[in-house]
């Protein structure tokens, strides 16, 4: 069966489980060798990239669905997962598949509701669809060159924007980092989602006293250098100011 009777065939599919007219489209982000990615998926159709996204059962929450895709992407579930935006332009799905007739369920006009995850990049297993080609994990500073379909290079820009926003009252990084890091690692994860660099004095008085992080007795193995100490989160302060808020940051 070609890529185009596949889609055709899902359509069908779709107007039996489906609510219309309410897609979900997830932003995953992962932090791996200094950089932060995304989760992306490359249509057969035209190779075009795009997030991971679907749509919502009939009888499914906006979050039991988005829970779902992520598990059925990223092999990935109970992790931090967050609403961010709704995006409804007008044609912004439609004129994706123009070449279809105007009966097609996925060219019909689509509100989508933004989610964002936290993901640690080593426990997720990418995995693409029989629409797609390939599942893969993009470098945020490999974006311009690649081709994004419909809206969702602005949909990733607002995930960041939402995500920056939340790093000034909320702690960061227990999704995205290793049970063990160093506070290099940390800051260099809070540089690369805030685009700036920080001072390191300033950060690291700054995140040892939101009391989320515990020094362990071990140092991080290899380099030129001295090694450095090794932190894991306080788990009970970290889950603690993601209810309340940071005071002293």
């Amino acid at each position: 069966m070609n890529f185009k009777k596949q889609i055709i065939e899902k359509s069908k599919e779709a107007y039996q489980i489906y609510v219309p007219h309410l897609s979900i489209d997830t932003v995953i982000f992962g932090f791996n060798e200094s950089e932060l990615k995304v989760l992306l998926l490359k249509m057969n159709y035209n190779k075009q990239w795009f997030l991971p996204g679907g749509y919502v059962g009939k009888s499914e929450s906006l979050n039991a669905a988005a829970q779902r895709i992520l598990q059925n992407r990223a092999g990935v579930e109970n992790i931090f997962l967050e609403e961010f935006g709704v995006f409804g332009e007008l044609n912004r799905n439609e004129s994706f598949f123009e070449d279809f007739d105007d009966d097609l369920w996925h060219k019909q006009r689509f509100i989508s509701i933004g989610y964002y995850a936290l993901v640690d990049y080593k426990n997720v297993e990418p995995k693409h669809d029989a629409l797609s080609e390939a599942c893969e994990w993009i470098d945020l500073t490999q974006l311009p060159d690649i081709l994004l379909t419909m809206d969702h290079r602005m949909i990733i820009e607002k995930a960041l924007l939402a995500l920056r926003e939340k790093m000034a009252y909320k702690p960061i990084g227990y999704n995205l980092l290793p049970e063990k890091f160093t506070l290099p690692e940390l800051q260099k994860l809070y540089e690369v989602i805030l685009g700036k660099e920080l001072n390191r004095g300033n950060f690291y008085r700054k995140i040892k006293n939101t009391g989320i992080l515990q020094k362990l007795d071990e140092r991080k193995k290899g380099g030129a250098h001295k090694s450095p100490d090794l932190y894991s989160f306080h788990i009970e302060n970290y889950n603690m100011l993601l209810k309340e808020g940071l005071s002293s940051w």
